[in-house]
């Protein structure tokens, strides 16, 4: 019998089982975990060159303090003169006169890199090699030439540790007819502008020899600056002052940093002491010389001069025996532009140097002074080098007297509230004098090298320069015993706007009449005009009064 139902339907296949579907998913996993592994690498990738950068960064940084050392204080002022801040840089342009530099401790080392021009062998034959004294038992001078390259080496050395000293147009330009700029190296530390040679001096001494230390024996400017400089490079100093040295310079050779020993009653036996000293401990005995790192180092001057002054017409200098900045500036300036008039000038009662060009040779036998007013200007020509370079590249070298210093350091204090000592006045003198009068009309630059002047003596200067310049005057005369007189003579001086400074009477030892008086007066009057109308006026009233001549 056939089932009404027909035939039994197939078994629907069960959608529940994974067995067909495996392969689908298998390729989504796949590719998703290729995914991963793919934005990992890249995310990778990306970080390393990230932590790369920043590396190369921090290597740049590490670097750069070595390679700005000596000039990334460019307009930080120098604190007590010390390395530490620094001055701003020296012209770039002078950068070509180096031929290699080495970064070592934050100093320059430089090879000197030779560049024949016509200036260079102008400065050639200005030289001569002459043997060094074998009684010398200070720092050897080879007597190499002195090259504008070595007085750009010195500058570029010594930038850190002395003062670049401003150059000022000064207001004494309307009182002599020309455009005066002053040069004030009086502003260095030690109040010297030797500071810059004996600078350059020290930091060039080998290590060794820096390690055992350095010996003077003067009391003068070159030995306060060894005294300093020496202790800031951190170098054993000792100075060998004789008892009769002020005890002032003393003191201050002292807080400087040197050892300083009283030995002998002249500067003679403390330059024996010096020398025997040095050589029973290996010291290095250092005397004021022309060697060519010293003149470098003073060179230096004239570098600046020419950068400050544009336009530079003349440079007039110290001079004198020790014509160490005149020879070293007048080498850089006439390189840099040969039509600058150099000039020197020295006092005539020790007309040292123009002797000695004279002669062709260092004069020896010159009686000079002791006096500390004179100071180096008074000294015996120490060196053949500065003497041949003086007398081929200065252009004149004039002489001036006493009276015409005294009154250059009234000048100073007064108008550019100075306090320098003969050297640092001597050139001004020339102008005081009148003996350079080609100089009207010009652009002339003044370099006032020293300020060291102890203060009793400044008084005296200062006293004594008013007179010269009749400005204080003293006169005398004879009047009744009376008050109603001296009265009279208080209302004429009052009248003419005279200060009085001092007045006398004197009873006793009056020649004349009896009940008279002796009235001697000093006053103060503004110039020399206005003592002449004070005198007529007093002669018109008291014809018999007497006035003490200067």
């Amino acid at each position: 019998m056939v089932s009404p139902r027909g035939p039994p339907r197939a078994r629907p296949t069960d959608m529940t089982t994974p067995g067909p579907l495996l392969p689908p998913y298998g390729v989504v996993v796949g590719l998703l975990l290729h995914l991963v592994v793919y934005l990992v690498a890249v995310l990778y990738s990306y970080a390393e060159q990230l932590f790369l950068k920043k590396d190369d960064n921090k290597i740049k940084k590490q670097d750069a303090p070595a390679l700005c050392d000596l000039h990334c204080c460019k307009d930080e002022p120098i604190r007590n003169g010390l390395i530490g801040q620094k001055p701003p840089s020296i012209n770039p342009e002078r950068l070509k006169d180096f031929g290699e530099e080495d970064y070592l401790n934050g100093d320059v080392k430089t090879w000197e890199m030779k560049i024949v021009s016509r200036n260079e062998e102008l400065l050639r034959d200005a030289l001569s090699r002459i043997p060094q004294s074998s009684s010398r038992t200070s720092l050897s001078s080879s007597n190499k030439l002195i090259r504008f390259e070595d007085i750009s080496a010195a500058a570029f050395k010594i930038q850190c540790g002395v003062q670049k000293t401003p150059c000022m147009y000064s207001r004494l330009s309307k009182q002599y007819g020309m455009d005066i700029y002053l040069k004030k190296e009086f502003l260095q530390y030690t109040g010297s502008v030797k500071e810059r040679g004996v600078l350059y001096l020290l930091t060039s001494l080998p290590q060794d020899q820096q390690r055992k230390g350095v010996i003077v024996a003067s009391d003068s400017n070159f030995s306060m600056a060894v005294a300093y400089h020496a202790s800031e490079l951190r170098i054993p100093v000792f100075v060998i002052m004789s008892t009769s040295t002020s005890p002032a310079r003393v003191k201050m050779c002292r807080e400087y940093g040197a050892m300083v020993i009283s030995y002998g009653t002249t500067a003679k036996d403390s330059q024996t002491h010096a020398r025997r000293l040095a050589q029973e401990n290996a010291y290095l005995y250092l005397e004021e010389e022309d060697s060519a790192v010293y003149l470098s180092g003073l060179g230096t001057v004239g570098l600046e001069v020419y950068e400050q002054v544009p336009k530079l017409d003349a440079v007039i200098f110290p001079a004198g025996g020790h014509c160490g900045l005149l020879a070293g500036s007048a080498a850089a300036l006439k390189h840099l532009n040969p039509r600058i008039s150099v000039i020197g000038v020295e006092s005539e009662s020790f007309p040292v140097l123009q002797q000695s060009l004279k002669a062709g040779h260092p004069i020896e036998d010159q009686a000079c002074s002791n006096h500390h007013f004179y100071g180096d200007v008074s000294g015996l020509c120490f060196g053949s080098n500065s003497l041949q370079l003086t007398g081929k590249l200065v252009d004149k070298v004039v002489a001036v007297r006493e009276e015409d210093i005294l009154i250059s350091m009234l000048r100073l204090l007064e108008y550019e509230r100075a306090t320098v000592d003969a050297e640092g006045a001597i050139g001004l003198a020339a102008l005081v004098a009148g003996k350079l009068p080609e100089l009207k009309g010009k652009r002339v630059a003044i370099v006032i090298c020293s300020g060291n002047l102890e203060l009793h003596l400044l008084q005296q200067c200062i006293a004594r320069a008013l007179t010269l310049d009749n400005r204080v005057c003293r006169f005398s005369l004879v009047l009744s015993d009376s008050p109603g007189d001296i009265s009279k003579l208080l209302e004429i001086l009052a009248r003419e706007e005279a200060r009085v400074l001092d007045i006398k009477q004197e009873h006793t030892f009056v020649t004349s009449e009896l009940f008279t008086v002796e009235v001697t007066c000093t006053v103060e009057t503004r110039d020399k005009i206005h003592t002449a109308q004070l005198r007529n006026a007093l002669l018109e009233r008291y014809p018999t009064a007497a006035w003490t001549e200067r």
